[in-house]
């Protein structure tokens, strides 16, 4: 290339970009600086920012005053559209806030101006507020509404407001006395740690009120407010709180409202802050956006040494309204729980020791009566969510199994001492008549449980047969109407040689809870299946129709006769059947169920009044004990009310689950 031809080169370079340069009116200077403008605001941090007319330490300081009401949380702040004017610019910024639950969108014009070749955004505290001046801040008030109740049958309330004692140390009550010695005096007196609780007091501030127990109201406090007040300092002040009947009542259920957590507040996302009362555990947790309501939030500008005062002595309340949420109380979640069926399930409970469950419906419309669970779960919902292999409950699902396939209840099969599958040896419970040993009919087998004679005919109903009549059964199956966390069931629709035969007795990869077994015995009461339903209205909240809560396993399934080699891993629920329970099925497994009162394990219930008692007992062998542990359960239909007893490490289930069964079948009359 020649020296002139370059020369030409570089002077159409220079012209283009002298011509690039006359194009940039300062647009793109301004846009970078209005942007930076708004990521700081958005941080709450303009302390790296030049401004024009304010020091950048300064200004930052009173954006955070302006916005500390309005603390931990931050706004999203987007430009819009720059107009340019020479040297000057204006730029819309918009911002939005998350304001408990609601939104809170306004915009302000910020002012730009160019100084030397650089661009400014000129500070003012309009920028963050509309109309906001110097010497104003925002403030925030609130009120919350108060959490609706949990209701049982018939509206009856369960959870409610009830009167309680917040009990503490008060400490400008102290005078001269000792804090320590008064907390230590006080949580001895009240049952709780000493030594923790002395410690709390005096880490807390010279004014705090510190509270060591919350007592109810009930007229059986045991602790008087005249040994309270002997202590120095020690106070029981009135209040109202939303609680059960008693503490025990259905808590695994229904769970708790306290004061939230730190961590709860956490992840609320702005629904919940300090002092406010949320739900923990059960209905109260899944439903608490419902029968929490909604606070009213007022943000208000007013001058920043305004007392509250002057805001209570003024004829007109000085604070400019800005934003404002109204209050909206919340629903009452209404539930079909029977409120004597359920004390009288817990009572019937209360000195069994190991994990139990009590879980009464009304099979004629599904209705979720009592769903106990026992003192020995330790606040776990064994009563609807326990997974544990059913036993011999499942022949209700065998003998249905094989009434398809042509049986009756007369119908002959062959019961043995023992039966060997595959090397491996199955047998019936120690105590087996022998009387009803060798050929007897389907309904002598069912009212005896002959283990051997149900294994036997596996060879005619095949593992699908038995998930097909589970699931007519109410089994295995969706719930959409129970309006709670609960697993229904497990039962796998393929299974082999001694898996097979262990399914054919309820156990190998064969999970029911108590909630299933009881819908199992209602589907036969009500002559198809039974959809239970607890919650009537879940208005709010995921209302989780069947699943099994993570990491909530409490059993591991066996295998009849044998340790288990591998724990059952429940499976998805499936929809409906589409091959439901029908009139004349649920009759035959009705006349079994019957005898097995009349003339099998559970003649104890022969006399308990009223309609006739049909049942069905459950002996499921788990671990790799030699012999090995045992669950106890019996389920039972008693005219339209269809119960589910179990007892973890129980047992048999004639003697162990049986006596609570008639206990409670007796008393709920």
């Amino acid at each position: 290339m020649g020296n002139s031809q370059k020369i030409s080169l570089v002077l159409v370079g220079l012209v283009l970009s002298a011509s690039l340069v006359a194009c940039d009116d300062g647009r793109g200077g301004a846009q970078s600086a209005a942007k930076q403008l708004a990521s700081a605001v958005a941080a709450l941090d303009v302390g790296s920012v030049t401004l024009e007319g304010r020091d950048a330490a300064a200004a930052n300081e009173q954006l955070k005053q302006v916005f500390k009401a309005l603390e931990p949380v931050k706004p999203t702040v987007e430009t819009g559209e720059l107009k340019l004017d020479a040297d000057t610019a204006t730029v819309p910024l918009n911002y939005s806030w998350k304001i408990g639950s609601a939104e809170w969108k306004y915009t302000v014009s910020a002012k730009l101006k160019k100084s030397s070749d650089k661009w400014l955004a000129v500070w003012s505290p309009a920028l963050l507020v509309p109309d906001l001046a110097d010497g104003e801040i925002l403030s925030t008030s609130s009120q919350t509404p108060q959490r609706a109740a949990i209701l049982g049958a018939g509206d009856v309330p369960l959870v409610t407001y009830r009167p309680v004692v917040n009990v503490g140390i008060d400490k400008p009550q102290l005078g001269g006395a000792d804090a320590a010695a008064s907390a230590t005096k006080l949580a001895q007196l009240v049952g709780v740690d000493p030594a923790a609780y002395a410690q709390q007091v005096q880490a807390s501030g010279a004014q705090a009120f510190v509270p060591a127990i919350t007592l109810r109201e009930d007229g059986n406090r045991t602790i008087t407010d005249g040994q309270i007040s002997a202590i120095p300092g020690a106070r029981a002040i009135k209040d109202m709180l939303p609680l059960a009947p008693t503490r025990t009542f259905a808590r695994a259920l229904l769970g708790t409202a306290t004061e939230a957590s730190a961590e709860q507040i956490e992840k609320s996302g702005g629904a919940l802050k300090p002092g406010d009362s949320t739900g923990t555990g059960g209905l109260q947790e899944q439903y608490d956006a419902q029968l929490r309501g909604t606070d009213s939030i007022v943000v208000h500008a007013q001058k920043a040494d305004l007392t509250a005062e002057e805001i209570k002595a003024a004829s007109r309340d000085p604070r400019r309204v800005l934003f404002q949420v109204e209050i909206k109380a919340g629903t009452p979640l209404k539930t079909t729980l029977d409120p004597k069926l359920q004390e009288l399930a817990e009572s019937t409970l209360a000195k069994v020791g190991p994990a139990s469950a009590i879980v009464a419906l009304r099979p004629s419309t599904g209705a979720v009566l009592a769903a106990a669970s026992g003192p020995g779960s330790n606040g776990y919902n064994t009563a609807l969510l326990g997974q544990y292999a059913p036993g011999s409950t499942f022949k209700m699902v065998d003998a249905l199994a094989m009434l398809r396939n042509g049986m009756t209840p007369d119908s002959k099969v062959e019961c043995t001492p023992t039966l060997t599958v595959d090397g491996r040896t199955f047998k019936n419970a120690e105590g087996y008549p022998a009387g009803s040993l060798g050929s007897v009919t389907l309904r002598d087998a069912f009212a005896h449980s002959c283990n051997t004679a149900f294994i036997a005919a596996r060879d005619g109903v095949s593992q699908a047969q038995l998930e097909s009549a589970a699931m007519s059964l109410g089994v295995a199956a969706e719930a959409p109407a129970l309006g709670a966390a609960a697993f229904l069931g497990s039962v796998p629709g393929e299974a082999e040689g001694t898996e097979h035969a262990a399914s054919m007795i309820g156990q190998g990869k064969v999970l029911l809870s108590p909630l299933a077994a009881a819908v199992m015995a209602g589907s036969v009461a009500k002559g198809s299946p039974v959809s239970p339903q607890l919650v009537l209205n879940p208005e709010a909240g995921a209302a989780a129709g069947s699943g099994t809560e993570a990491g909530k396993t409490p059993s591991a399934a066996g295998t009849d006769g044998a340790s288990p080699s591998s724990s059952a891993s429940p499976l998805p629920p499936a929809a409906a059947s589409d091959k439901p329970l029908t009139k004349e099925e649920a009759a035959a497994l009705a006349d079994m169920m019957r005898a097995v009162v009349t003339s099998g394990h559970a003649g104890f219930l022969a006399g308990v009044p009223g309609a006739p008692v049909g049942a069905k007992t459950g002996t499921a062998e788990f671990g790799k004990d030699d012999p090995p542990k045992t669950h106890a359960w019996i389920v039972a239909v008693h005219g339209d009310l269809a119960v589910a007893v179990f007892v973890e490490e129980g047992g048999l289930g004639a003697t162990t689950s049986g006596p609570l069964l008639k206990e409670f079948l007796t008393a709920a009359g």
